[in-house]
């Protein structure tokens, strides 16, 4: 019987789980978007409608769905996916990206990491969400043709501001995606610049569309 079936401890509490990464008062716990968002940039709208920064101007992007608000106790399971090597966890997310709400699209891309980060943590996890979306949905998932070119100072670490400019030129892709829809998986989606910038090279590209779909939203403060 594999590892996944037998039973283990809550990632969040410790609580005995059953055969589930968390329990269910933890999974019941984990943070929600508020009703109506944006389509575009999935930040809370008025109605659900496309809000007024996206309306004055509108990112390289065309839909975001997320399928969490980012806080606590959310963040800690990001976190060990990130930083403690938690594997398990890609496959529960999109497992939860899969019961909510679906973006169209026809192909899938994993939002690349960078070298430096990508030798450190050796795997990329959006890539590792985005192989069971892919598997799940029979859509083709992409891999090596877009790559991250820069490795920029930490996003989070930087004014919401002076994002834009850091993630300028950090991708390049080396795929003809002319007519394609497209599904951009990551992680966390914070200001939203690294995916804006990514979402204007698959235009160049040629892509017709270009949707986000993340595990989890940052609201701003």
């Amino acid at each position: 019987m594999g590892a996944a079936l037998l039973p283990q401890d809550c990632l969040l509490c410790g609580a005995k789980s059953g055969t589930a990464l968390l329990c269910r008062d933890c999974a019941a716990a984990l943070p929600r978007l508020p009703h109506g968002v944006c389509p575009v940039c999935a930040l809370p709208s008025t109605a659900g409608a496309v809000c007024g920064s996206c309306l004055a101007q509108a990112p390289h992007f065309d839909a975001t769905v997320a399928g969490f608000r980012y806080g606590f106790p959310l963040d800690r399971l990001v976190q060990a996916l990130k930083y403690r090597q938690r594997l398990a966890l890609a496959p529960w997310f999109a497992r939860a990206l899969l019961a909510g709400a679906r973006p169209d699209g026809e192909l899938i891309l994993a939002l690349p990491l960078g070298a430096r980060r990508l030798r450190e943590r050796g795997f990329n996890q959006a890539l590792e969400i985005a192989r069971p979306l892919a598997r799940t949905l029979g859509l083709p998932l992409a891999i090596g043709n877009c790559v991250r070119i820069k490795d920029t100072a930490p996003q989070t670490s930087l004014p919401w501001r002076a994002r834009q400019n850091n993630v300028r030129g950090s991708f390049e892709c080396r795929q003809d995606l002319t007519g394609k829809s497209v599904l951009v998986i990551d992680d966390v989606m914070t200001s939203g610049a690294t995916l804006n910038e990514f979402a204007r090279i698959l235009k160049k590209c040629g892509a017709r569309r270009v949707s986000n779909w993340v595990v989890a939203r940052t609201l701003k403060p």
